[in-house]
């Protein structure tokens, strides 16, 4: 089964923390040991695990993508968002995390992030469990 989470952007370039809600999934389900695929179907957005303690993680990766200076790149994709394409394909648009006694078997500081990186827009995290 595949589960699905709306995620709803604020900002042109964003890292959503999606941690809780996917383990909700995980928690809900019947996995006791797994797992846990979480996918977005989007060309510019992305899935990382990264640290969630400290929130000024977020912001310095987004500062590290940006002085890669990819809006000054003479792209001829028309739409002007090939900034955000080449972002997604850094970040990649898929994790796993396995699962153990029933829960995600993150790092003691790891969270897992949806990467925006062409909003505000509403969104797509596909999640599916396997045994």
């Amino acid at each position: 089964m595949i589960h699905t989470l709306g995620i709803t952007s604020r900002a042109r370039e964003e890292l959503i923390d999606i941690t809780d809600a996917v383990a909700d999934i995980v928690n809900a389900a019947d996995v006791e040991e797994g797992v846990c695929h979480i996918y977005t179907p989007h060309t510019t957005a992305g899935i990382t695990i990264n640290e969630n303690a400290d929130p000024s993680v977020r912001r310095d990766i987004i500062t590290g993508l940006a002085h890669l200076d990819l809006e000054r790149v003479p792209f001829t994709h028309g739409e002007g968002n090939s900034p955000a394409h080449v972002k997604s394909s850094l970040i990649g648009c898929a994790q796993f995390v396995l699962i153990e006694r029933g829960r995600l078997r993150l790092g003691t500081w790891q969270g897992i992030y949806f990467c925006e990186f062409d909003g505000p827009r509403t969104r797509q995290v596909l999640v599916r469990l396997s045994q």
